[in-house]
């Protein structure tokens, strides 16, 4: 299975942006915890969101809450990250990521993830 992402962009501080990851392959992402990460210029990846196969249960990092929201299709097999009033500090490039598990026990704890797409770029300034 493959994840792409796609939704990437330059925006204005306080602007908005949707991204997408949509999977390709014979595997059913929709059974799985999903989420999305970011890597900024000189720092370490980090968790950004993420959301059960049901999608009753979702994990948002504290420098994004109320301000981003994680979502999937109805049949799950599309993530989407809504940002709203982003900020220079969300410039980066943002990953799609799986776990092969229903519920994300782990949270938004990098190793817990073991299919990644090969990212998106947002740039706000």
């Amino acid at each position: 299975v493959q994840l792409v992402e796609s939704g990437g962009d330059s925006v204005q501080v306080g602007g908005s942006l949707t991204l997408s990851c949509a999977a390709s392959g014979p595997d059913y992402t929709s059974r799985y915890c999903m989420a999305w990460f970011r890597e900024a210029p000189g720092k370490e990846r980090e968790g950004v969101a993420a959301m059960d196969a049901r999608g009753r249960g979702t994990y948002l990092a504290d420098s994004v809450k109320g301000r981003f929201t994680i979502s999937r299709d109805n049949d799950g097999s599309t993530v989407y990250l809504q940002m709203n009033t982003l900020k220079p500090e969300d410039t980066a490039v943002y990953y799609c990521a799986r776990q092969n598990w229903e519920y994300c026990n782990s949270g938004l704890r990098e190793y817990a993830y073991t299919i990644w797409g090969q990212g998106t770029q947002v740039t706000v300034s």
